[in-house]
């Protein structure tokens, strides 16, 4: 109820203000610190919100990959990479039965870009590769999703539109049109789902007024996702769009950055598909409290639209605070995160509370990958350390309640499971993850990790698992 009626029903105009401030450049004009690093932008502390850059990070500049013939070959942008991942999944909940399953994971991706020489056309092209070895589960498209084009879209680019911001940044306008795998927010509700074999992708149209440098700036979509099809061309999902209008204020970001936010999801009606339409107003905010080593970083959102007949009325929310222990070489940083998302309390009545995910990524609510960002209600603490330059660790503890008992239990996103009288209770479970990231060189990092699952009272009566183990080995390379 808290986030519902913080939500309501002012969030929309409060959102609008937003963005028309972050549009019209309304505030103290102060570029204090930022000047020094030369960039507005500040990255989140919070666990795995970092958004993947564009070009992807496994890109080069061609003038940086150490060929002095190249040095001035700036127009081009390159990339080559390589992931292997081993799993040993014991009693996994996505599966129907228990089972052991010990499958092979390999994805390719190449890339490259083309920029500055033909201003203001641009141009991109990506292509991955993703397959699955040694399952005894038939292949499914999560895992499997060969020779499938993620980028391929032209874009006009105009570096100075709009002039610079305080720090002398350039605020350009760029549209893209054409196939793109991105990334915005928090990665909660648009991502292309790194861990994952394969990738969310779309087609249509992205904008951007401004760049992440800049103290403002506003990014636009509308997008078909696509269906990601094993062993053939991906294709948009039938009359369905997705909507955006995203602000960045960075004009403070030495205390808060801000991103006011507007999704929307049209599915229209097709044989066996009602007709559904949801409209997504949320901010969210996050920074460092000066130099108290304190972090922070929530966000709100709030669903209406219809869902067919019925009404939609949903909520979300998220919230983590960080403390970093600044002084101790390890540079130890202890979070508390709470994560809630609403479920459907009657199918019977005229309305529809399950919160509506998008296509968001679900690595950060459960390593296991049996939590999706619906109809849950999860606390977790957190410990990450760097004993060493090349190896960071992760741990924490997290447990799992639906947010109603009625509802659907989407595990994972694969099988979907349901007690419509309520009487398993509301409580999944309990999850213990440890990671270790070790860069063995500048091109090579292998990632080692493993994840106990406790099962609680819901589980034991819906899926008959008691507990579940989770280790893996993976090893990414890339190539320039």
């Amino acid at each position: 109820m808290f986030f519902t009626q913080a939500l309501k029903p002012k969030t929309p105009a409060a959102l609008a203000l937003l963005l028309v401030a972050a549009t019209t450049g309304w505030g103290a004009d102060t570029a204090g610190s930022k000047i020094t690093r030369g960039t507005f932008y500040q990255n989140p502390l919070s666990f795995g919100t970092t958004r993947d850059p564009d070009p992807p990070k496994y890109a080069r500049n061609l003038s940086e990959i150490g060929v002095d013939s190249l040095l001035n070959v700036k127009w081009l942008d390159i990339g080559l990479d390589y992931r292997f991942r081993y799993e040993y999944r014991d009693n996994d909940l996505r599966r129907i039965q228990s089972s052991l399953d010990q499958p092979l994971l390999h994805r390719t991706r190449a890339y490259i870009g083309i920029k500055d020489i033909l201003d203001p056309f641009r141009f991109a092209f990506e292509m991955q590769d993703a397959r699955r070895e040694n399952s005894q589960f038939a292949r499914d498209n999560r895992d499997v999703n060969e020779f499938a084009i993620t980028r391929l879209y032209g874009e006009l680019y105009f570096k100075n539109l709009l002039g610079r911001d305080a720090i002398g940044s350039s605020r350009p306008v760029s549209v893209r049109f054409g196939i793109h795998n991105f990334e915005f927010l928090d990665r909660r509700l648009l991502s292309n789902n790194e861990w994952r074999n394969t990738a969310n992708t779309f087609k249509g149209f992205l904008g951007s007024l401004g760049q992440e440098s800049n103290d403002w700036q506003v990014d636009l979509l509308a997008v078909q996702p696509l269906n990601r099809q094993k062993y053939a061309w991906d294709s948009p999902v039938q009359k369905q769009w997705v909507y955006g209008v995203i602000g960045h204020w960075r004009r403070w970001s030495d205390l808060v950055t801000l991103e006011p936010y507007y999704l929307a999801m049209n599915q229209s009606p097709l044989p066996g598909i009602a007709d559904y339409q949801v409209h997504s107003p949320g901010l969210r905010a996050y920074g460092v409290v000066g130099t108290t080593g304190l972090d922070y970083d929530f966000s709100l959102t709030y669903q209406t639209g219809r869902n067919g007949t019925r009404t939609i009325q949903a909520y979300a929310g998220t919230f983590e605070l960080g403390y970093t222990f600044a002084s101790n070489p390890w540079k130890p940083r202890l979070s508390l995160f709470y994560g809630r998302a609403s479920g459907d309390h009657n199918p019977n009545d005229n309305k529809d509370n399950r919160f509506q995910r998008f296509y968001g990524f679900s690595r950060s609510w459960s390593a296991n990958d049996y939590i999706t960002y619906q109809n849950v209600s999860t606390p977790t603490v957190r410990l990450e350390i760097k004993p060493h330059q090349n190896l960071r660790l992760d741990m924490n503890w997290s447990a799992y309640w639906l947010e109603s008992a009625t509802d659907v239990y989407s595990v994972g996103n694969v099988i979907q499971v349901q007690d419509k009288t309520g009487r398993s209770g509301n409580y999944l479970g309990s999850e213990y993850d440890i990671r270790a990231r070790y860069t063995w060189d500048p091109k090579t990092e292998i990632t080692v990790g493993y994840s106990y699952f406790q099962s609680g009272g819901y589980v034991k009566a819906q899926l008959h698992r008691d507990h579940t183990n989770f280790a893996y080995f993976q090893l990414s390379r890339r190539f320039f």
